[in-house]
């Protein structure tokens, strides 16, 4: 492939240089290293009680000859620990472990010996389907794997220099472009699940071939191109699944973005998982090669799912069937599927976005999933998770009064059979700090106001930036500002959509700075010690939907700050249907230290339905029922289903 001039982006701080110290994601970082990732190992290796058991460890040992017996899990089940082991890259990058590494050096070992000689690696078509490599690529994930190994591979190497992982994946991604691309005689198809297209990019920038790059633009650019590759792989089988059934004589292309050449869809459509996974991988092959068209997609389909097919809470996805998309302003509540592993692969994407890019809403709607989705899909204690993650919920409903239901559940699980989201919360809660800030040669962007230190080069010059933020209870953020010598270069500052408005001060003085995108930029001669203070107004925000969003007619949301709220059955009572928020209802918040380890609610009188007054009728042609008044209180969404099971509902009518 002919090369062209990359596109200019912003770079990513490395993990060694951001040292997040916060007093909310503290919680969280110490939660994922000491409880959250041992705890995955314990169940990766089987030896959860209780918990439905992975296998994922075993059939490694079993592929290694280390031990005897059969495959056990998903075709993906490899996937859940190259996650872990990312995540543990990470954690090492961080801060040393010599425990934890020891461990993973030894998972290492393990995975080097099942690898082929010729370099393929996958413990499914090693163990149970031996020979069958590359015959169903639209069912059974094997790029998909390869891709969560590599980024393994990158993220453990950039932590601790160790080359082995390193080096087994290089070896897999060489022989994968032995067996794919246009030239003749090679596989020209792709995988029904997206990933390797973004891992052969990191790949690429970890050790600069370009083979890597040319792979993934390959993989890019063959999707849904015609002859379509998925339809004619599974005419070969005839149309035979790997799960179960027979196809029915028409593929649905769309459910794996395949419907059309990627730089020609305008909608996010299909498994959401894939879509994100896919548009990362679009985003960067569009900024190394400098693909402005490519890049024109990519802006296109965000855009439709942010603007169309996003939950307040940043989930995407809303049908159960298919874990996907279904169209524009359908977004019920109830029924909703918005995957934790969606709402992750919307940040990455985000984050890529705003390397291209630098606005303001991109960071916002990464804030919105990252405090709400993702930060949700995992129970206080670390060891319970949500793959589903609704707006509204009854147990009644979901513990299989009603089937529709039976993929919501109202409390989070310990593990499950298909475990993709536990590791994935692990490894992007892992990485948090490489969120928080890109550089240019004379800028520093800050796109989440976390606390912390970060070192970043500007212009030759070393600086540290010390910030202390109250979010996301206070708009309150603090930067102290130390470069290693008097210099002039910029600082933006997102101004978050959530905040009407923003006062900056530098030094103690008040401070005009200009807007860019979203951003407000401080450009001036900075000096070690200078300080800037941000006071971000953070109102209760009575939130309403399009009218097109059938679900949400009549009802409000509230929010505050980058939180999301929602009601919950333990603090007002089952029937919540039966509740409603005045119009001229004031709302109010406070600090609610015994609550869920200290949280703001917010609170107002609000109305409930008299159903005591209605009798037995089931319907009835007299006066609706009357209502009485009853105070309401709303949590952050994030905490729910922390204090056992009950319903919750984030949309209220609105009376």
């Amino acid at each position: 492939m002919a090369e062209a001039a990359s596109m200019e982006r912003s770079r990513i701080l490395p993990l060694t240089k951001v040292n997040v110290n916060d007093p909310f994601w503290n919680y969280y970082c110490n939660l994922v290293r000491h409880t959250v990732v041992p705890y995955q190992w314990e169940a990766l290796n089987d030896r959860v009680e209780g918990a439905e058991p992975s296998g994922a460890v075993r059939n490694f040992k079993i592929a290694a000859g280390l031990e005897q017996g059969e495959f056990y899990g998903f075709v993906f089940q490899d996937s859940d620990l190259a996650k872990w082991l990312e995540a543990t890259g990470y954690l090492l990058a961080t801060s040393p472990d010599p425990e934890l590494e020891a461990v993973a050096d030894e998972m290492i070992d393990i995975i080097a010996r099942a690898q082929h000689a010729n370099g393929y690696l996958n413990t499914y078509f090693t163990i149970k389907k031996p020979g069958e490599q590359w015959t169903n690529l639209m069912d059974c994930h094997e790029l998909y794997c390869a891709g969560h190994m590599i980024e393994a591979g990158v993220a453990y190497y950039k932590a601790t220099g160790k080359r082995k992982l390193l080096d087994v994946v290089i070896r897999f991604a060489d022989y994968i472009n032995e067996v794919f691309g246009n030239e003749p005689g090679k596989l020209q198809g792709y995988d029904g699940h997206q990933e390797i297209e973004l891992a052969l990019v990191k790949l690429y920038e970890t050790t600069g071939s370009r083979n890597y790059l040319n792979l993934s633009q390959f993989f890019i650019h063959a999707r849904g191109t015609e002859p379509n590759f998925l339809v004619q792989e599974t005419q070969s089988r005839n149309y035979e699944s790997h799960w179960g059934f027979v196809h029915p004589k028409k593929i649905d292309t769309a459910y794996f973005q395949a419907h059309q050449p990627v730089r020609e869809q305008e909608h996010a459509i299909g498994h959401a998982v894939r879509f994100v996974y896919m548009l990362s991988g679009m985003i960067d092959v569009a900024a190394e090669t400098g693909d402005t068209g490519l890049f024109a997609a990519c802006r296109r389909l965000w855009d439709n799912m942010t603007e169309r097919q996003m939950y307040i809470t940043g989930g995407i996805g809303s049908m159960a069937h298919g874990e996907a998309f279904s169209f524009d302003y359908d977004l019920p509540n109830d029924t909703v599927y918005a995957e934790t592993c969606a709402s992750i692969g919307l940040v990455f994407a985000a984050q890529r976005m705003l390397r291209l890019e630098p606005h303001a809403k991109y960071a916002d709607v990464l804030e919105r999933a990252l405090y709400n989705t993702v930060v949700g899909g995992m129970a206080r204690d670390g060891k319970h998770f949500f793959y589903v993650n609704p707006l509204e919920a009854d147990p009644k409903a979901c513990n299989g009064g009603n089937k529709n239901y039976g993929h919501v559940k109202p409390v989070r699980q310990e593990w499950f059979g298909c475990a993709c989201c536990p590791p994935n919360v692990a490894r992007l809660l892992a990485s948090l700090g490489s969120y928080l800030y890109t550089a240019d040669n004379d800028t520093v962007y800050a796109h989440l106001y976390i606390g912390g230190e970060a070192e970043v080069e500007l212009g030759g010059t070393t600086v540290v930036l010390k910030q202390q933020s109250e979010l996301p209870w206070s708009g309150y953020v603090r930067f102290e500002v130390q470069p290693e010598q008097t210099a002039v270069f910029k600082l933006a500052f997102r101004l978050p959509v959530w905040s009407p408005s923003a006062s900056i001060t530098v030094n103690g003085q008040t401070y005009k700075a200009g807007t860019v995108n979203g951003y407000a930029v401080l450009e001036r001669t900075w000096q070690a010690g200078d300080t800037v203070e941000l006071a971000l107004e953070m109102p209760v925000m009575r939130m309403h939907s399009h009218p097109l969003v059938r679900s949400n007619a009549g009802k409000t949301a509230l929010q505050r700050g980058p939180l999301v709220y929602c009601l919950e059955q333990a603090d007002n009572g089952e029937h919540l249907h039966e509740l409603s928020l005045p119009k001229e209802a004031e709302l109010s918040w406070r600090k609610a230290e015994d609550l869920l380890d200290g949280v703001v609610v917010i609170e107002a009188e609000g109305e409930r339905l008299k159903a005591e007054d209605w009798g037995t009728a089931l319907y009835s042609a007299s006066a609706a029922p009357g209502t009485r008044l009853q105070p309401l209180l709303f949590i952050p969404y994030f905490a729910w289903a922390n204090r056992g099971e009950g319903e919750m509902a984030v949309w209220v009518r609105e009376s």
